[in-house]
């Protein structure tokens, strides 16, 4: 019988795990460092805000795992033996394995600034982070957050809850305008504002200040403003988790952990899913190497999980899409809306005068084919969009069908005609 271990229990070695039971009487481990039991990472931030408990973001019973066969084990893999074939852990000695999948996921970014290791700074991505956010900002009033990105968003939305002021830091002169066009970022950027964030677009981290007693004091911007507080949040991106791979040279790196399109690394019967895998080039040529992403990270631990049990299936991600929340605004995205239009593309955006609702298409601006949505405001059906994304249709068919695609009826109902109508009135040039 095959030893499968599989390091890491986030979404993408969780999910490896439960389809490999379901297709193998193999025996399974999960190695984590971060906790004994799988749980939803997203649902993180409504523990600290006190709308769930930390038993409530736990997707099985903890009888689960002992049922479907799954050993669970809390500790830390130091390093892979590849030829011995061999686990070295910290605290429980050494295991064998046959096969063994890294799922480790990824660590928030750092950069070198000074006092950036201070005492109530930090990054917020793992369990101990949030557990450590609960000590650095009690009794608090003001935080600075640093990035502009959405765990930077959720960040701003837990402070908020307990009324702690937040400036938020953002490099670039909108909101997260690697990703949004700058319709979008307004929006996002006002909705922010309206909850008292003080955004702040053009203004970088030069230094975190510490005070008399080794803690954090304020920050100073490379403008030169001193801004004071008692914490910093680090939220500019995350990478993958791999500095552990350092012991186990064999198995190739980059910034990721280095796979096949079959999640396969170099070394034989050693795989790659998740956040921490990176593409020696991707299935689809528009998505980047490295992808870290709920939805992705899933998909990757059930192709692997195919291909262990003897049915080698290549990752096939499909349509890109993404979801959010902005505070009380729901944010969906299918196939491509980025920050520019491409060449050949035109555009369409319709904004309620509320400035809560919005609608945004792109498309070839020749033949007319749809090349993807962005929405916020309601809730629109992930399957239609996936469906007419896949069979090129028109622009003008999207248009004409949105009530197929509207997840709320009174959506519908309430804008498609003033937007179809407002379509229908507006010619775009294309780039």
């Amino acid at each position: 019988m095959d030893h499968i271990v599989i390091i890491g229990n986030g979404i993408s070695g969780i999910t490896a795990a439960r389809h490999i039971r379901k297709r193998s009487d193999a025996k399974i481990t999960v190695i984590s460092e971060e906790s004994e039991h799988f749980f939803s990472r997203t649902a993180l931030m409504y523990v600290y805000m006190g709308h769930m408990r930390y038993k409530d973001v736990k997707p099985y019973e903890d009888e689960f795992w002992e049922k479907n066969r799954i050993d669970l084990k809390l500790d830390r893999v130091n390093r892979i033996d590849t030829n011995q074939k061999l686990l070295e852990l910290k605290s429980s000695g050494n295991i064998k394995y046959d096969k063994v999948i890294i799922a480790t996921g990824s660590v928030s970014n750092k950069f070198g600034w000074p006092g950036q290791d201070l005492p109530g700074v930090q990054g917020l991505y793992s369990l101990q982070d949030l557990e450590l956010m609960e000590v650095n900002t009690k009794g608090i009033s003001h935080a600075v957050i640093v990035g502009g990105g959405l765990i930077g968003v959720e960040m701003a939305e837990m402070l908020l809850s307990r009324k702690i002021a937040v400036t938020f830091l953002v490099r670039e002169d909108t909101f997260w305008g690697g990703v949004m066009p700058e319709q979008e970022a307004d929006l996002i950027s006002r909705h922010m504002r309206e909850h008292h964030v003080d955004l702040q677009f053009s203004s970088e981290l030069q230094e975190v200040i510490a005070g008399p007693d080794g803690r954090v004091r304020g920050i100073l911007t490379k403008a030169g403003e001193t801004i004071d507080c008692q914490f910093v949040g680090l939220t500019v991106g995350v990478k993958p988790n791999i500095a552990w791979l350092k012991e186990s040279p064999a198995i190739a790196t980059d910034k990721g952990v280095l796979v096949n399109e079959f999640l396969e690394t170099n070394v034989p019967n050693i795989y790659a899913t998740g956040d921490c895998a990176q593409f020696h080039e991707h299935p689809d040529k528009q998505r980047k190497s490295i992808e870290q992403v709920w939805y992705t990270g899933r998909m990757m631990g059930e192709k692997v999980a195919r291909t262990i049990t003897g049915e080698r299936t290549p990752y096939a991600p499909g349509q890109w899409f993404n979801s959010a929340k902005f505070f009380d605004i729901e944010y969906q995205t299918y196939g491509w809306v980025r920050n520019k239009l491409g060449i050949g593309e035109a555009e369409y955006y319709w904004e309620h005068p509320n400035g809560k609702i919005a609608i945004h298409l792109v498309w070839d601006a020749g033949t007319r084919i749809f090349h993807g949505m962005s929405s916020f405001g309601f809730r629109l059906r992930h399957e239609v969009f996936d469906r007419w994304l896949n069979d090129q249709i028109t622009v003008d068919h999207v248009v004409d069908h949105l009530d197929e695609a509207a997840f709320d009826p009174e959506f519908y109902e309430r804008f498609a005609s003033t937007i179809k109508r407002s379509f229908n009135q507006t010619s775009t040039v294309p780039a």
